[in-house]
């Protein structure tokens, strides 16, 4: 695969344009890595950038925020806010002072603490978008295609994989200790980085199952607990996604776990060690990885239109299953993903019994790794690359 040094345009551009006619402030969410700061500064080169990474700057909005504001008036990209978090109350009050929209834009890449304190300060004032990495259909635009899905989860969506050409192995082995151990440690204060590497290998060995505590927290060697509040700063760090079940009057039988996936495929790939693509097809995890993928895009191209996940799966507790569920106005659509190039007419089965004996489906999709396809039951089976026009 051969691409040239450019740029990939953001498909969030268009939704961040119309929402600073909307809003005084927006603020975009979304991994380290991920774009962020090449989308605010190619969608707004009149607006003065500011980066709270910097030691000097960071220092001098702590110590003095009314100062350090008097330089940023107006128009201006505050990336990282979470690094300096009390200037929300300040820009709250800059905001309500004067009238008119498209006065700031925050970026975050840790929302924990960030969207609680969005919330408190900026509610109202502000419009709130997500960024993951790139999509297929952002790479497709730019004529960057794969014949494979195995090649797409090896070299995942990082924009430098592309801009850089760099080696996606060795790309993700020093994202992994640049920023994914390096965050989340100082998150959880942890002193033990083989603990906490022990536990994420442990979990993308688990990907796209049901989570189970327990056993997690028995083969890592901490508590349940414990689990479950790395787990929750692994997503506020935008590390992995949580793909809730829906049960919602669909009776009591209803599996209540959720599961977890990566926000990027060559994470993943790089901590179940896989160091070529074509390792991906032998790989006795190929379900759950091409389940992930699927996921992933999907969430996507919710994101990439400003809108919520939206996205469930469900399981009883007689083995009934689907991928995933899209709802929207009250109807849902199901998703059932296989990751074979071949169509069974099997494929359909959790489909058409959902839909008969627990909810009708407004649309149901097959996505694999075949042709498209519609059939007159209303099913439709689509490649991969097209699964965003299954959420859109």
């Amino acid at each position: 695969m051969e691409y040239t040094l450019f740029m990939i345009p953001r498909l969030l551009k268009k939704e961040l344009i119309k929402q600073l006619d909307e809003y005084p402030v927006v603020t975009i969410l979304g991994p380290r890595q991920a774009g962020k700061t090449t989308l605010v500064k190619d969608a707004l080169p009149d607006y003065r950038y500011v980066n709270l990474e910097t030691p000097d700057v960071r220092q001098f909005a702590e110590q003095d925020p009314k100062a350090f504001l008097k330089n940023y008036s107006e128009k201006v990209i505050f990336d990282e806010i979470q690094r300096v978090p009390e200037l929300l109350s300040y820009l709250q009050g800059m905001v309500d002072e004067r009238s008119g929209n498209g006065q700031f834009v925050l970026t975050g890449s840790h929302q924990l603490q960030l969207r609680a304190a969005i919330t408190q300060t900026l509610a109202g004032r502000t419009g709130i978008l997500h960024l993951l990495p790139l999509s297929i259909v952002e790479l497709s635009a730019v004529e960057i295609q794969f014949d494979s899905f195995y090649e797409y989860v090896f070299h995942g969506f990082l924009p430098r994989i592309y801009d850089q050409k760099q080696r996606p192995h060795i790309a993700y082995a020093n994202y992994y200790q640049t920023y994914v151990e390096r965050d989340v440690r100082q998150l959880i204060q942890l002193k033990d980085a083989t603990l906490f590497e022990k536990f994420i290998k442990l979990l993308a060995g688990r990907v796209g199952q049901l989570i189970n505590y327990r056993s997690l927290s028995n083969d890592v060697g901490v508590d349940a607990k414990t689990i479950k509040q790395w787990l929750s700063i692994m997503e506020a760090s935008f590390i992995i996604f949580k793909l809730p079940p829906y049960f919602e009057n669909f009776g009591k039988r209803i599996i209540k776990s959720p599961k977890y996936y990566f926000t990027d495929t060559g994470l993943l790939s790089y901590l179940l060690d896989i160091e070529k693509a074509g390792q991906i097809a032998r790989d006795p995890l190929i379900g759950n990885i091409f389940e992930n993928l699927i996921v992933l895009e999907t969430l996507k191209a919710r994101y990439n239109q400003g809108l919520k996940s939206n996205l469930y799966f469900f399981r009883d507790s007689q083995g009934k299953e689907i991928d995933l569920l899209y709802k929207t106005g009250g109807q849902f659509s199901g998703i059932e993903i296989k990751s074979s190039s071949t169509w069974h007419k099997d494929f359909k089965q959790a489909l058409l019994y959902f839909s008969k004996a627990i909810h009708p489906l407004a649309k149901s999709y097959i996505v694999y790794s075949g042709e498209n396809r519609t059939f007159s039951d209303g099913v439709a089976a689509l490649n991969y690359k097209d699964v965003s026009v299954a959420v859109i």
